[in-house]
């Protein structure tokens, strides 16, 4: 074992230009990083001096304080199922479904019979009005409000003295159930309670995914089999559905994310703790505020020398991304990009800049080799390029 912790940091959304099959998803010409920079110049110089924004161009950095590079994605389709499964080296063969202008009837019937509840909504939608259009008919009516952001989801609203929250999550268990009865290729049903009585606010904290767990065998299964920690911070649970998170901590934002990794620094273990900062995509990427998410990327940058100065000498951090969501493409969806790849040890002696990987899955058989469990099937470690 070369590295006793590795934090893996996803910064959800962040990608840096567009991959090479870019033209299958409607993406040529997206850079998340890229065009936020071009249009809020951004004051970064934490992030800058650890390669970040060399990996928008692949420019060498004689000065830089950490590994840089690039990842092609290989895994079908731009959702965050996807991009999370392929950095922990799961193959998905087939693409799930993505629905820009809402669901069939015929879908919403079977949800609707399942649940006993009318249906109300079926739009796409990413921001807050859905719900103070149509609160108040959902709190008279016990509706639930169905809408998608326009990548491969499923959400589904309701007032929390409306239909409680546990019973939300009940029916969103039961429509992913049927999703999978019916072959529908949605990645994940979001359950989102909201309150309020005039002004309607969703519950951040009570947010919740359903997802079908990878049916390959990830990094995450190796650990674990080796009785390894793995910790998830924020949404990383939902996502894996727990499967192979050993520990899962919830987080509603960013900043709350970014404090319980800080907290776990300060733990004694051995594993792997991966934290998933979902501001960059759900607030700012999907509504399309580039100013907002500029200011998030800031917010960042003041909190990289507290992460970085939390590190032991034996422990190693990965700073990624799962795809892109350009805040300056037309529509609300993900973009097909490549990713960045930083890495940092305090006992580094030659950071530089590496070759660009092939696949996001060479992160997850990185970590595999530091631990020196059974190689993943897909990808290639790099953990001896860094010295």
């Amino acid at each position: 074992m070369k590295y006793k912790r590795i934090f893996l940091l996803i910064l959800d959304s962040l990608g840096v230009g567009e991959s090479k099959d870019a033209y299958k998803y409607e993406s040529i010409g997206s850079s998340t990083l890229g065009h936020i920079n071009e249009k809020y110049p951004l004051f970064i110089p934490n992030l800058q001096r650890i390669g970040f924004l060399n990996t928008l161009n692949m420019t060498d950095d004689d000065k830089v304080e950490a590994y840089y590079t690039i990842a092609h994605p290989t895994n079908v389709g731009v959702d965050s199922l996807s991009g999370h499964y392929e950095i922990v080296g799961a193959t998905l063969d087939e693409p799930y479904q993505r629905f820009p202008t809402g669901f069939d009837e015929e879908l919403l019937q079977n949800i609707s019979n399942i649940t006993g509840r009318r249906i109300i909504g079926n739009i796409c939608c990413t921001n807050d009005d859905i719900i103070n259009d149509l609160g108040d008919t959902e709190r008279n009516y016990g509706s639930l409000i169905v809408y998608t952001s326009g990548d491969s989801n499923l959400q589904v609203a309701a007032h929390e003295d409306a239909i409680p929250i546990k019973t939300l999550y009940d029916y969103c268990e039961r429509i992913k159930e049927l999703t999978i009865k019916d072959n529908i290729r949605i990645s994940r049903i979001i359950a989102r309670p909201f309150t309020g009585e005039n002004k309607y606010t969703f519950i951040t904290s009570a947010r919740k995914e359903f997802v079908n767990n990878p049916k390959k065998e990830t990094v995450l299964n190796l650990l674990e089999k080796e009785k390894l920690n793995i910790i998830g911070i924020g949404k990383v649970n939902d996502i894996f559905k727990n499967n192979g998170i050993t520990k899962s901590i919830k987080a509603i934002n960013n900043s709350e994310a970014i404090n319980k990794l800080v907290d776990i620094m300060n733990k004694d273990f051995t594993g792997l703790c991966i934290t998933n900062l979902s501001d960059f995509d759900e607030i700012y990427g999907h509504n399309r505020d580039i100013e907002g998410y500029a200011k998030a990327i800031e917010e960042l940058d003041v909190n990289i020398p507290i992460i970085l100065n939390k590190l032991n000498i034996d422990d190693m951090l990965i700073i990624t991304a799962d795809h892109g969501c350009d805040p300056t493409f037309a529509g609300n969806g993900h973009t097909r990009e490549n990713v960045p790849v930083i890495i940092y040890s305090r006992n580094f002696k030659e950071p530089k800049r590496l070759k660009e990987l092939s696949t996001m899955a060479d992160i997850g058989n990185t970590i595999a080799d530091n631990f020196k469990i059974t190689e993943l099937k897909n990808g290639t470690s790099f953990l001896n390029e860094l010295k």
